[in-house]
């Protein structure tokens, strides 16, 4: 399957590997494409797993709704249990980085059934980084986010400094060059933008305890994410965890892919 759709959106989707073996679904973050994993799911087709990678709502044209609330946490979840369907999976493993760890945490807290495992990437549990904005640290990490908020100005400050920042962040020029040509594309900056914007709308009911098995992969190095909020995550995941820390910054399937797919395949059971 190349695309699949769900209450008038079309995305698109990157369906590799053994089309027998088992699924993982790996979702991307800001600003990210599918193109974010391209150097771990070919280590997870080695280990006779099929891969699916989707393109995230505001990322593409067939999926690029305008309202703010289009984005909140209940809407993204629903795209991943839509693909699931499409591809006829009652369950499959989900990888998530950024944003898409987000999308990943809730999945497993309100739909265990549909997720056989979580592997995590950067991004700490919500009920854990909200206790780390309080205390913790993280609300210093955290400023952009309230930014964010305001329209029109995010754009304009992005779209001038989105390429010097992703390379002073050490993300590879080449993704660099393939994230920065997707934010460009009309409505892209701001349907990446529309998920911040959509926090307000978020989460009701909260994301509680995780009881699927999970993995965390953290860089001690992220300038976004930091110790406090990667610490607490454990005490929200109830079922098997791992807590993997990497000698890493933000951009983890980028820059460790085989200490991302080396997580997968452990918490897989390959």
């Amino acid at each position: 399957m190349d695309r699949f759709s769900r209450a008038g959106l079309t995305f698109e989707v990157r369906d590799g590997g053994p089309q027998d073996g088992e699924a993982v679904v790996l979702l991307h973050g800001w600003p990210q494409n599918q193109s974010a994993f391209d150097a771990v799911v070919p280590l997870l087709h080695a280990s006779g797993l099929r891969t699916l990678v989707p393109t995230q709502r505001g990322y593409t044209s067939g999926a690029r709704p305008r309202e703010r609330r289009a984005y909140r946490t209940e809407e993204t979840v629903a795209d991943v249990l839509a693909l699931l369907d499409a591809a006829g999976l009652p369950q499959a493993h989900v990888v998530g980085h950024d944003w898409g760890g987000a999308q990943a945490w809730a999945l497993g807290a309100w739909h265990p059934e549909r997720a056989l495992s979580l592997t995590v990437l950067s991004t700490p549990h919500p009920a854990a980084m909200a206790a780390s904005l309080v205390s913790g640290g993280q609300a210093l990490r955290s400023w952009y986010m309230g930014l964010f908020q305001v329209p029109v100005v995010p754009e304009l400050l992005v779209g001038k400094v989105l390429r010097r920042f992703l390379l002073d962040s050490h993300l590879p020029e080449p993704y660099v060059e393939s994230y920065c040509r997707t934010m460009a594309e009309p409505g892209a900056l701001t349907g990446s933008l529309n998920w911040y914007r959509g926090l307000p709308f978020s989460a009701r009911p909260s994301v509680g305890p995780v009881r699927v098995p999970a993995t965390y992969v953290w860089g001690r190095d992220d300038p976004a994410l930091g110790r406090a909020a990667a610490e607490r995550t454990a005490a929200h995941v109830q079922g098997p965890y791992r807590f993997v820390e990497l000698p890493a910054g933000h951009w983890l399937p980028e820059t460790r892919p085989e200490d991302v797919a080396e997580a997968v395949l452990a918490r897989v059971g390959r």
